[in-house]
């Protein structure tokens, strides 16, 4: 009897003891998911800090190659810069949009100015004010040919809209080496060539469009502390610790004041968190996520650094963060209730200690039984695809998850190769060589690979781990795989994404580039046209390169606008009329290709929201590629209609020679083509699917070659709501084509 009653305190011991440590356990694996999850959300903001950083650092760096281009123009060089007039107007149109103010230029006395204003101002001249001496006497000083000097300045133009930020950037232009003897001896400083940049345009522009989660936005300080930018437009133009006392001066703003002074005024990036008064209109004790990046205006002696900041309330991430622990709090209640429940079957044995071992034996048996239900019924619902395969990769078990995955009766898996039920060749023997390293190391291997899973290809993530039977000896490797393909979708879109950023950011300075001597030929073209007789064939050579010249011209500033942001003109377009006036406009090249165009076009469509110039660019691009594809014979269907979830649907299919297999990923990339050299740029589906996907709308499409058969369909999504339309045949040959589906979003009422 004493002997049970000892029993009986231990167990009761133990049991409390494991309580204890499954709830301490519970707790720390808690605070360590917020802290993960909240980590990984100020690590988003911090990429969409740098991002705008890096924007705002890209046009500084245009602004000062722009300067050192203009330097160098012939026109600086001379004792009596008589055309500065036309280079600068020209200069400042190529920036003005992008947050250019002014530009100024300096003689090398300083007693004289050339002056490109805004608001059609045009060009002026005058005397220096006490900002452009001071800036002078420090431009003077500086020498080498990338020399420049940085300043910020409150607004003291009358054309200033309120008081505004002003960034200077000064340069000195000294006489180049291949000036005139007479040159270089009047002065080696030709003058001073000055950028007024205004501050709060370009951190507008920057950060108006940036969105952290639902109601996160993003801010910018300069050197001083005065924001440049805010979602709170009356903290625009004021310093940023008076402005946020003025609002509430009931709050501490202790922690905020000390990440501005410590670290943003000081170039460190990083992120945290602090307390605000206020969110978008919304009153109260508010705990915001903060993530800031600098923006290096200048180095020593400037020193000149501004910051980027994206924050959010936490509220952001508390919807997360609950869900996430309710699934815990919900899985150690479970475990808690089992704990229980062993120890109330552990005292009820107690109690029946004087039973007999036959009805010990049996209730034992019945527990394990028990638990290995339980263990089957937990890996049976599972969502994760769990199986185990043996030495050959042969299936020995799986899951419901992975009968439905494959949609395949388990009777008919179970003793099945992976190579056969995957359909991928190089799928299939990477599962084989991770399988072979598990057996051969008893280590456990990860690997992410993809399927053809019923025509579609599929990506999962598979961890591999070592099973062991009897004796210790191994007998299977178990698989937990789970469908990664959204994410890698994701990954992708993020991918193409940076591509066409790097294609803008390389468009912008091959123009910049070209821009400069085309302003040379069309100034001394325009010159040589003052002092050459009307009559004269002279005259008319020099009307011709006046022509071509300005024909480059609106070449380089096409792909200027392919490279910057610009305004759309949006309005309601009919989309079955914004495609007539299209095939108008392509009605003869396709007649001279032998081309019949078949037109179904739904009527009653909503009307869409866009630039009807921008999607008519859309269609027509994609209808010269299918007369290209089609060799001069085919045909050209083209249909609308309404999708089921609403949307207007565009399809414009051809019956050309289809897209390859190995091209089918590429074809919205930057500067891939298929044409032959001279035929293609390799922009126009790149632009298309920008386009679209300014305006909310989805781009896809299906294809067949030749050497496919109808069950091999290809098709490439880049939304989950695109739709899978079969390809008809004609005399038991597959037809051959491309068809490109366009959704769109109707305009709501």
């Amino acid at each position: 009897m004493y002997a049970k009653k000892r029993w009986k305190l231990r167990l009761i011991t133990l049991t409390v003891f494991i309580l204890s440590i499954v709830l301490l356990l519970g707790w720390m694996s808690s605070k360590k998911v917020r802290e993960v999850v909240v980590q990984d959300f100020n690590l988003q903001q911090l990429v969409l800090a740098r991002h705008a950083a890096r924007q705002t650092e890209n046009f500084l760096h245009i602004i000062e190659r722009e300067m050192h281009l203009l330097s160098q123009h012939p026109f600086f060089q001379t004792p009596e810069p008589s055309f500065l007039k036309w280079q600068m107007l020209l200069s400042y149109s190529l920036l003005a949009d992008e947050g250019l103010a002014e530009i100024r230029f300096f003689d090398a006395a300083g007693n004289r100015t050339y002056r490109v204003i805004p608001n059609g101002g045009g060009f002026s001249t005058g005397n220096p004010d006490a900002t452009d001496q001071e800036i002078l006497t420090s431009a003077r000083q500086l020498t080498g040919d990338n020399a420049f000097h940085f300043s910020t300045r409150h607004s003291t133009m009358p054309e200033a809209r309120g008081r505004r930020t002003l960034l200077y950037i000064a340069k000195p232009i000294h006489a180049s080496p291949g000036a005139t003897k007479r040159v270089r001896e009047a002065s080696r400083l030709r003058g001073v060539l000055i950028y007024v940049v205004d501050a709060m345009t370009v951190a507008e522009r920057t950060l108006r469009d940036i969105r952290s989660g639902k109601t996160g936005y993003a801010w910018m300080i300069d050197s001083n502390g005065d924001f440049l930018y805010h979602h709170e437009s009356s903290f625009i133009g004021r310093n940023a610790f008076e402005a946020r006392k003025e609002k509430d001066p009931s709050l501490s703003y202790m922690l905020i004041e000390d990440i501005q002074r410590k670290k943003m005024l000081k170039g460190v990036e990083g992120s945290g968190w602090y307390m605000s008064g206020w969110h978008l209109g919304v009153q109260g004790n508010i705990k915001k996520l903060i993530a800031f990046s600098p923006i290096s205006i200048a180095a020593a002696p400037d020193n000149l650094v501004w910051s980027v900041a994206v924050v959010a309330p936490m509220s952001e991430v508390e919807g997360a963060i609950e869900a996430i622990q309710f699934r815990q709090y919900l899985l150690e209640g479970i475990i808690i209730i089992f704990i229980l429940l062993g120890s109330f079957l552990t005292f009820t044995a107690t109690a029946k200690w004087s039973s007999t071992l036959k009805d010990e034996v049996r209730r034992k048996t019945d527990e394990l039984l028990q638990s290995e239900n339980q263990y089957a019924s937990l890996v049976e619902h599972a969502n994760d695809i769990i199986y185990t395969v043996d030495r050959n990769a042969n299936l020995l078990t799986i899951n419901k998850a992975g009968t439905e995955f494959f949609k395949m009766d388990r009777k008919d898996i179970i003793g099945q190769n992976i190579g056969t039920i995957c359909f991928n060749a190089e799928g299939a023997s990477r599962q084989f060589k991770a399988i072979e390293e598990v057996f051969a190391t008893g280590e456990s291997r990860e690997i992410v690979y993809s399927l053809n899973i019923n025509n579609a290809e599929i990506w999962v993530s598979t961890s591999y781990s070592l099973t062991s039977g009897k004796a210790g000896a191994n007998f299977a490797v178990l698989g937990i795989s789970r469908d990664v393909t959204e994410r890698k979708r994701r990954e992708d879109q993020m991918y193409h994404t940076e591509k066409l950023a790097s294609l803008g950011t390389l468009a912008a300075g091959v123009a910049h580039e070209i821009n400069n001597p085309l302003a040379v030929i069309l100034g001394f073209t325009d010159m040589l046209l003052g002092k050459t007789p009307p009559e004269s064939e002279a005259y008319d050579i020099l009307k011709t390169i006046e022509k071509q010249g300005n024909n480059a011209k609106r070449v380089v500033e096409n792909l200027l606008s392919f490279a910057r942001y610009r305004d759309s003109r949006e309005e309601l377009i009919e989309i079955n009329n914004n495609i007539e006036e299209v095939l108008t406009v392509a009605g003869n090249t396709l007649r001279v290709s032998k081309i019949v165009v078949q037109k179904q076009l739904a009527k009653d469509l909503p009307a869409i929201k866009g630039d009807s110039r921008e999607l008519q660019q859309v269609f027509l691009n994609i209808i010269n590629n299918a007369i290209y594809a089609m060799k001069g014979h085919g045909i050209l269907t083209v249909t609308t209609g309404r999708t089921a979830n609403g949307r207007v649907e565009i399809r414009l299919a051809d019956t050309g020679h289809g897209i390859k297999k190995k091209d089918r990923n590429k074809i919205f990339d930057p500067l891939f083509t298929t044409k032959e050299v001279g035929e293609g740029t390799g922009l126009g589906l790149s632009v298309c699917y920008a386009i679209v996907a300014k305006y909310g709308g989805t781009i896809t499409f299906e294809t067949r070659t030749a050497d496919e058969s109808p069950e091999t369909l290809g098709r490439v999504d880049i939304d989950d709501s695109s739709t899978i339309v079969d390809l008809s045949t004609t005399d038991g040959k597959p037809l051959t084509g491309t068809t490109f589906i366009l959704t769109l979003p109707v305009v709501k009422d």
